[in-house]
């Protein structure tokens, strides 16, 4: 590998699913502001995630709404009212 362009920070990071509140840690460069005590008693970065393989239907099999922040809709009065041509 070629030296000096791989990141230097890679530490611990908390990835939480904000749909159903599961939590991992796994090492990252990401930024965040926010902590989180984990099971260790350790603080670490969280970093808060919209979906992941705990929520996401390819992987449980089962078709889940979720609607974050307004998507549908925002989507449906910015273009629900267009006629086709």
């Amino acid at each position: 590998m070629r030296k000096d362009i791989h990141p230097e920070d890679y530490r611990p990071v908390v990835f939480k699913d904000m749909s159903n509140e599961y939590s991992f840690v796994c090492n990252s460069c990401a930024a965040s502001s926010e902590t989180i005590k984990w099971e260790d008693g350790n603080d670490y970065p969280l970093i808060k995630l919209d979906i992941s393989y705990k929520s996401h239907p390819f992987f449980t099999g089962v078709t889940q709404f979720v609607d974050t922040a307004g998507r549908i809709d925002k989507f449906k009065s910015r273009y629900g009212s267009r006629k086709k041509k």
